[in-house]
């Protein structure tokens, strides 16, 4: 009888040690644990919000020297890299039928001189054609005063003198007209000789070949670049910038550039020009910032990555911007206390690169707030504060 007492006291006893085991796991490591959390506090100190992005290395001033008619390249004087200075030939062109084109100039001026010379020809012609009906006119007047000839014949004598008149007027028109048909000429003659001058393409810049389309013997078309020409003082950076961190930047700001091809170092620019239009399509905004001083190795197409300093503090108080959440469309963070949370909502200003958040309002400055938690809070949720969660292997 106390055998079969003391084997279920042990059974009761192991029962409960059983419940109470499971008990504690379920406590302590199952659903209704509490949740691992990490926290911080608000810190006060310097803060800088600053954006990244980005962009190519491109030239801001950048000349495609090409004919302005149809050509034949003759000679290419310059290749890619070369140096070249303002009014230097980099190129010369033969235009296609420019000699013929010079000829026909040259003959039409002749032909329209003859013009004149002929007009002026009719014109003394027709001054001498009035002046003797003119004066045969009065005359007929006179006699027919005196009854010599009958009023119709000296009506048709004044009727020939004012015909006569009308073609002096006539001969004065084709005069002028054909004057203006020369000077026409003479214009289109001039032009023709232009295009000749520009058959020799010239750098208009101090500045380097950035590149070199052709080669003699190519027959290229009115407008086609041969060569292009930059100005390398005027290289910067095509950068684009998500619209989301755009709104702060302004012409002036200080800027780090990078370059992928020497992303050892950072050079030194300024923000230069904000583009008024957009990508609307890939939501960013372009901005262009200048080098302080362009590094020597570089080349247009270089990609790079800018950060842009939009706004400096001297003293702000911050959180980790991990620990900013946002519930029931409020900003806010879990505030732990008595190891249970709470969600605060508080204001929030700048963020910089480097993960810190500024609380412009709820926050004091002993408040623990949450950063990282291994599974979703919610209010009044317990908590159990560590210095690191591990996240198990899938």
């Amino acid at each position: 009888m106390n055998a079969k007492l003391g084997r279920k006291t042990a059974l009761i006893a192991a029962g409960l040690g059983i419940a109470v085991l499971l008990g504690w796991l379920v406590m302590s490591q199952g659903p209704l644990a509490p949740a691992k959390v990490t926290v911080a506090v608000p810190q006060q100190g310097p803060l800088v919000a600053s954006t990244f992005g980005i962009g190519t290395v491109e030239a801001r001033r950048g000349y495609a020297l090409g004919p302005t008619v149809p050509s034949r390249v003759l000679r290419v004087l310059v290749d890619q890299g070369d140096a070249v200075k303002a009014g230097q030939v980099v190129a010369e062109l033969d235009p296609v039928d420019l000699a013929d084109r010079v000829i026909a100039g040259k003959l039409a001026v002749d032909r329209a001189a003859s013009t004149i010379r002929a007009a002026e020809a009719q014109l003394a012609e027709a001054r001498s054609r009035s002046h003797t009906a003119t004066s045969t006119a009065r005359r007929y007047t006179e006699l027919r005063a005196q009854g010599f000839f009958s009023q119709e014949a000296a009506e048709a004598k004044t009727h020939e003198a004012n015909a006569a008149k009308a073609g002096v007027d006539a001969a004065v028109a084709q005069v002028a007209a054909a004057r203006h048909d020369h000077e026409r000429a003479q214009a289109d003659a001039a032009g023709i000789g232009k295009l000749r001058t520009q058959a020799r393409l010239v750098s208009p810049v101090d500045g380097v070949v950035s590149a070199r389309w052709v080669e003699p013997g190519t027959t290229v078309v009115a407008g086609q670049a041969v060569v292009q020409v930059i100005d390398p003082a005027t290289l910067w950076v095509r950068a684009r910038i998500d619209q989301a961190q755009a709104g702060g930047i302004r012409v002036g700001q200080p800027a780090e550039i990078v370059l992928r091809s020497d992303a050892n170092r950072a050079y030194r620019g300024e923000v230069q020009r904000v583009d008024l239009v957009s990508d609307a399509v890939a939501e960013e905004r372009i901005v262009n910032l200048g080098f302080a001083a362009p590094p020597q190795a570089i080349s247009i197409g270089d990609l790079v990555e800018v950060t842009i300093r939009t706004a400096e503090l001297a003293s702000a108080r911050t959180v980790p911007a991990a620990a900013v959440k946002r519930l029931d469309r409020k900003d806010g963070v879990w505030r732990v206390n008595a190891g249970r949370v709470t969600f605060q909502p508080v204001k929030i200003g700048m963020t910089s690169l480097d993960g810190r958040s500024q609380v412009l309002e709820g926050l004091d400055a002993g408040d623990e707030v949450v950063v990282h938690s291994e599974r979703e809070l919610r209010p009044d949720a317990r908590v159990k504060v560590v210095s690191a969660i591990v996240r198990s292997a899938p």
